[in-house]
């Protein structure tokens, strides 16, 4: 045999000189959800491993995390139902704990990054990610909320804002509000393909934020549609996404390919909640072997073309990195 491409396998010297895809902790922006209160955290039993943190354990999450490498952070916040309402008033309110914990942070940590979640799901009485009117979600009466949402946020010290809510317009709608309030240098990390998907169900339980009625498939994309992806990025970027997001990740590798082929803009992936929970039971059980298969998930998602990937390992894999 003339071609023997085993010959290019034969060392680890070899095998690291060719390696084509390399991913590290910078690649990482890690999940937090948070808690009001002093009490103590709380596990997050569909998330083994996982807690929402009081303010003080964020912080604690937050350093051990940069010591690891790891800088990229988005916030999730636990809200208490009774602080919730139809038109997610608490997001913008003054009391809002996420708002004091991202001053906490940025305060304590200045080279962190933070990035936040706007949508009204968290703070919605109905918990949808728009605002519910007669059963249906009205896209253009959410915008104005969402806007509001995102200045305050960027008020607060959030570095990329993150509108997770899939309504039509609302990166535009979000670019001008925060351009107008002076925060020109806050960037938006759009999920802009962001499918009606069955992986989010531990997410839904650690925040309680599961829509009281119908579901999300009237915003969120259809599973089967690949190419309405590149719709959706034409329109984010005209809008001014500095990101664009594909969610989830490891169903979905051909989008994160096909936007990576098709845009210029950096692509994040969410390896989401249901991704997580499904390889770490199989590790607990016994039945796969969680330093081998955990960055061997997320190298898969780096390869297809995700320059930043959110995930519940990220500090797994910075410490099995740095031990590496």
């Amino acid at each position: 045999m003339l071609i023997r491409p085993r010959r290019n396998r034969k060392s680890p010297v070899i095998r690291d000189m060719i390696q084509e895809t390399h991913l590290s902790p910078a690649n990482l922006i890690y999940p937090l959800f948070m808690l009001d209160g002093t009490g103590a955290k709380e596990e997050i039993k569909s998330l083994p491993g996982l807690y929402r943190l009081r303010e003080k354990d964020v912080l604690k999450e937050v350093e051990q995390s940069i010591e690891l490498g790891l800088k990229s952070f988005v916030l999730f916040p636990a809200v208490a139902e009774e602080l919730k309402d139809k038109t997610a008033s608490y997001g913008v309110s003054d009391k809002n704990f996420y708002h004091r914990i991202i001053r906490s942070v940025k305060s304590r940590f200045p080279e962190a990054i933070l990035m936040s979640d706007v949508a009204m799901d968290p703070y919605s009485s109905d918990g949808h990610d728009g605002y519910v009117e007669d059963g249906k979600i009205l896209n253009d009466e959410t915008l104005p909320i969402l806007v509001d949402m995102a200045i305050a946020q960027a008020e607060a010290g959030i570095d990329i804002i993150g509108p997770s809510d899939m309504m039509d317009g609302r990166v535009e709608a979000i670019r001008d509000g925060l351009d107008d309030h002076g925060y020109t240098d806050v960037s938006i990390m759009s999920y802009t393909a962001k499918y009606a998907s069955a992986f989010y169900g531990p997410f839904r339980d650690a925040l309680e934020s599961a829509p009281k009625s119908g579901d999300k498939k009237t915003y969120q994309m259809d599973p089967a549609n690949k190419y309405e992806a590149l719709r959706e990025a034409d329109l984010d970027e005209e809008e001014g996404a500095d990101f664009l997001m594909v969610k989830p990740a490891l169903c979905y590798l051909d989008v994160i390919h096909v936007l990576k082929t098709h845009s210029n803009l950096p692509i994040a992936a969410y390896n989401v909640s249901g991704e997580y929970a499904m390889l770490k039971a199989a590790c607990m059980n016994g039945w796969l072997d969680y330093d081998k298969a955990m960055p061997e998930m997320l190298l898969s998602i780096r390869r297809a073309g995700a320059d930043a990937i959110l995930t519940y390992f990220a500090k797994d894999f910075a410490q099995w990195y740095k031990n590496h």
